[in-house]
């Protein structure tokens, strides 16, 4: 694992994806080298199709885990490894979530506390480029587009990976404030229920008449990797924090622990969620 920072500050400014289409390209031309479809080679480096037509197409960071088997798979002389050194992350993603992106890709377990908006995995695409148009400084269309694309991109992660467990913890004004209009918040909620149909994602709803309650420190993730290490994630206006530190993350997965004795339970959140949307 690479070494991550404790803070990190930026702007959102994207970086360039030459380097992340250039290392797709090396991986899909070694595959075809080794007379392999995406389809038979996908299982081979245990990751699924699309997960891979991502990665030769320039789109997805390529996993260490994925370079390695794809290194050894196709016997590539150390080209596959050699040019994933020069891999810069995809276009669209703020400089401070380099590395908590990296992490989601692979994580076993994904915790999310949200208090502003609505959780970036969960948002729909008019949602999030309603945030996106109405940033300050405003974003030029490019880059507006650019980062519309990388989120909607991410959310991918929720349909992908079925094995991985997710649990999102969401304040009850953050779903009655209408970001974008009704229509837009209607087409939200609807999203967030049928995300909610999937076996591996838990939300629960933190309601307006809790009084005070374990997450008032602020926005809070918390990941879990395939080799059961712990990472945790705060951001705020300008700046965002990666822990790594065992005794601070378990500060904050105690408090994560709390607010879901907290907030209400999954059946009453969607019961809720089903109130707020309204008839159709």
């Amino acid at each position: 694992m690479d070494e991550v920072p404790d803070e990190v500050h930026g702007g959102s400014e994207p970086e360039a994806s030459d380097s992340l289409k250039a290392f797709g390209e090396v991986v899909k031309a070694f595959r075809k080298r080794a007379g392999l479809t995406q389809e038979r080679f996908a299982p081979m480096v245990g990751y699924s199709v699309p997960t891979v037509a991502s990665i030769e197409q320039g789109r997805r960071l390529p996993p260490a885990a994925f370079v390695n088997r794809a290194e050894e798979v196709l016997d590539a002389f150390g080209a596959i490894k050699g040019t994933a050194k020069h891999v810069a992350r995809k276009p669209g993603l703020a400089k401070w979530f380099r590395h908590w992106a990296k992490l989601e890709l692979t994580a076993a377990t994904l915790y999310t506390y949200e208090n502003r908006l609505v959780p970036g995995l969960l948002q729909t695409p008019a949602y999030a480029r309603t945030l996106f148009e109405e940033q300050i400084p405003a974003l030029g269309d490019d880059e507006i587009e650019s980062q519309l694309a990388a989120r909607v991109e991410r959310t991918k992660l929720l349909t992908e990976r079925p094995h991985t467990i997710y649990s999102f913890i969401v304040e009850e004004h953050v779903l009655r404030r209408q970001t974008g209009g009704p229509v837009i918040m209607r087409e939200q909620i609807d999203h967030i229920l049928d995300i909610c149909l999937r076996r591996n994602i838990d939300l629960q709803i933190m309601a307006q008449s809790r009084g005070h309650h374990a997450g008032l420190g602020g926005p809070l993730q918390l990941l879990e990797t395939q080799e059961n290490k712990w990472y945790a994630y705060c951001e705020g206006q300008r700046a965002a924090h990666l822990i790594a530190d065992a005794k601070e993350i378990s500060i904050l997965q105690k408090r994560y622990a709390r607010m879901r004795a907290q907030a209400l339970s999954f059946e009453e959140s969607v019961s809720l969620l089903r109130e707020m949307r309204g008839a159709p």
